[in-house]
């Protein structure tokens, strides 16, 4: 029998095979040649043992971790099995690889060198050269991507990922540490980029709220002159919401669902219960002529009773100039309320000039709101006015800037691309005056799509995350991003966090729709477009889950009804003319039945109309062509519209390219889709990011 000293000997020996855990899970021989495992649990066991080489693995907990749902005997059967196919492949490369006892299987370590040992090895070797090369290669592809075996599965790749990230991250502090101290500031700065791509790539969790107390800052009233309009209380508001999304206890109801019930009469009850808050802040702005008295008050929304409230009374100026020691107050006051440590918040770069800030408070309100005519070139108007004023106001510039990619997405421009070239000047103005600004890196994440720099703009969506986690337009935009590059499992917590903190947020339920759509969860696909329909939104998204679910008429019936939720906010594409009424009501009839009756022949006349469309717009690229393009399988039209411009109007279609059903899969079976693929920056995306649900990394690709 071996005795131990031997079978250490014997497991000595040189590797001879080479695992990639960061990304999709690959194994190659020394010579480099891919060691094809076809047997998904089997990579699975092999991933999990390289994951954790030191670790053995008992055997009746990979049976139930890898085969749920199956009678014990049977999974322990299907795993010897497994187990055995691993065997068989390995012996005939002479490989040693596992050790299997009755009751536990681990890895013989020493045959396998992995990209994340290596990576460990150069940063504890103080070999920052190599540590940085490697950190530029993995990027922020996530360990073991493109794994699904379970929610049972999941829950243990969560948990290592998460332990093996922060080991990494223990690593890399310790070598920045060392960096600095012997002052190679060089590579200390070229090891924190590197180390910077991948740690701005948080994941948010399902107990992200754990702890946190929910509140919702109401809209004040606002008591004052007929022309005032409520704009400085609406400021008000507005740097309240921004304040307590700082404190680290709090998670603030998103704007957008607060300004729901500006002027409701629905009882705190019932806003509080549409919101998902367990408190409300309201409060009065009062003026006549000069003076102002501002009244706020928490409400516990579970007794009804108020807990705190707080008076401020000034001349105008007074609190305009003390605006900020008003907000940190409220903030205190909140905290001795909730019994929390007080929190003292980050200052905005606001304007010290009262025109200027009443000018921006209503060209935002105005870009906020976005449709309807006139709307946004008055909100550009005031906005520059503003900036004629105060040229350093930060926030303005980061108004302006979404003010202009608005009018790119919401009317019939036909500058959009000099538009949305001129929002990114004004986002990197707003930058150069306020580094910290979220929103200012959204717009450019924006306009990098606009330059099929798709990675460029995953950097800066992720990167405004790290300065506004809790923001819900920022885990939109970042849920948004990934949908599109068809990183959908990655993109629900997003989306989904997103929509917890701003419940009354039609457009979040847009994508919501399209999430579940890709993940093949059609039920809720039709109930998150119920919802958006519900809130007044276009129903299209809506009639693509009928389609897939296979009612077909309800699909048809629901597009049609479109044109009545967007009513006369309805914009011909640019360069062309209004419909008259019988002729629109003729179009969407035909693209109802085009996309979704499920007719050969109805399928095919729209796309006739497609072709026209292309052939005849001033924008050949406008979305009215490339969404029906991508629902309908249009795989031609999708290359030559956003494969040769994508703009900041048309690549939202992008989320439905992912779901896996006909005719839509069409698009991405295609042949010429890799191809189309790489020419907009997508595939470096997957590189950096992880790829698609839906599409393996090819075995070509290192």
């Amino acid at each position: 029998m071996e005795n131990a000293e031997q079978k250490e000997s014997s497991h000595r020996i040189q590797p001879v095979l080479r695992a990639s855990l960061f990304g999709g899970f690959q194994l190659f021989a020394m010579d480099g040649s891919e060691v094809t495992i076809s047997n998904r649990r089997a990579r699975a066991i092999l991933a999990m043992l390289c994951l954790v080489p030191e670790e053995s693995l008992d055997r009746s907990y990979l049976s139930k971790l890898l085969w749920p749902g199956r009678f014990e005997a049977q999974a322990r059967a299907s795993l010897r099995q497994c187990l055995l196919d691993i065997g068989k492949i390995f012996r005939s490369m002479d490989c040693d690889l596992l050790d299997v006892s009755r009751s536990r299987v681990s890895l013989n370590a020493s045959a396998v060198q992995t990209d994340l040992t290596d990576l460990e090895c150069a940063l504890g070797d103080e070999n920052y050269s190599d540590a940085n090369e490697m950190l530029s290669s993995i990027g922020a592809k996530p360990l073991l991507d493109q794994m699904n075996l379970g929610e049972a599965f999941d829950e243990w790749l969560r948990l290592h990922r998460h332990e093996t990230e922060q080991r990494m991250q223990v690593g890399v502090a310790a070598a920045l540490s060392a960096l600095k101290n012997n002052n190679n500031l060089t590579d200390h700065a070229r090891l924190l980029n590197a180390w910077s791509v991948r740690s701005a790539v948080p994941n948010p969790i399902s107990d992200r709220k754990r702890g946190k107390i929910r509140i919702a800052v109401l809209p004040f009233k606002s008591v004052a002159k007929p022309d005032d309009q409520g704009f400085f209380a609406d400021g008000i508001v507005d740097e309240l919401i921004t304040t307590i999304g700082q404190m680290p206890n709090m998670l603030v109801a998103g704007r957008t669902s607060s300004f729901q019930f500006k002027n409701s009469d629905k009882n705190p009850s019932e806003i509080a219960s549409t919101l998902n808050v367990s408190y409300l802040l309201e409060g009065s702005v009062q003026r006549q002529e000069e003076h102002v008295r501002i009244d706020v008050g928490l409400t516990d929304t579970e007794t009804g009773f108020e807990l705190w409230s707080y008076s401020y009374e000034g001349s105008l100026d007074d609190i305009f100039a003390a605006r900020a020691n008003v907000t940190q107050a409220i903030t205190n006051g909140l905290s001795e309320a909730l019994n929390l440590q007080e929190h003292k918040p980050q200052p905005r770069p606001l304007t010290t000039d009262r025109e200027a800030y009443g000018l921006y408070m209503q060209g935002r309100a105005l870009t906020i709101r976005a449709i309807g005519d006139g709307v946004l070139p008055t909100a550009i108007e005031l906005l520059e006015k503003a900036l004629a004023l105060d040229p350093e106001f930060a926030e303005c510039w980061t108004a302006l800037a979404e003010a202009e990619i608005n009018m790119t997405v919401y009317t019939p421009c036909l500058d959009r691309l000099e538009r949305s070239e001129k929002a990114a000047g004004y986002a990197k103005k707003a930058l150069s005056l306020s580094p910290q600004q979220a929103h200012a890196r959204i717009v450019l994440a924006f306009y990098a799509w606009t330059q099929n720099d798709i990675v460029g703009a995953l950097d800066l969506a992720f990167e405004a995350y790290r300065l506004e986690p809790n923001n819900p337009d920022v885990l939109n935009r970042v849920g948004s991003f990934l949908l599109y590059c068809g990183r959908t499992r990655d993109a629900l917590p997003y989306i989904e966090a997103s929509i917890d903190q701003d419940p009354v947020n039609g457009r979040s339920y847009a994508i919501l729709t399209g999430v579940h759509l890709n993940l093949g969860n059609v039920d809720a696909a039709i109930a998150a477009g119920q919802r958006m329909v519900d809130l007044g939104f276009p129903s299209m998204w809506l009639a693509a889950a009928l389609a897939v679910s296979g009612d077909n008429d309800a699909a048809v019936e629901t597009h049609q009804l479109t044109k009545k939720l967007l009513n006369t906010v309805i914009f011909p594409p640019a360069g062309s003319s209004p419909m008259d009424a019988d002729a629109m009501d003729a179009y969407w009839l035909m693209a109802a039945k085009g996309l979704w009756g499920g007719e050969d022949q109805d399928r095919k006349n729209y796309c006739m109309v497609l072709e026209m469309l292309h052939a005849t717009l001033h924008d050949p690229c406008d979305a009215t062509i490339t969404l029906p393009a991508i629902w309908m399988g249009d795989a031609p039209m999708v290359f030559k519209t956003l494969g040769k411009q994508i703009t900041t109007a048309n690549f939202f279609s992008f989320m439905s390219l992912w779901t896996d059903a006909e005719p839509i899969n069409q698009v991405r079976l295609h042949p010429d889709f890799m191809d189309f693929a790489e020419r907009i920056g997508m595939v470096a995306a997957w590189e950096k990011y992880g790829w698609p649900d839906l599409l393996p990394k090819p075995t070509t690709m290192n």
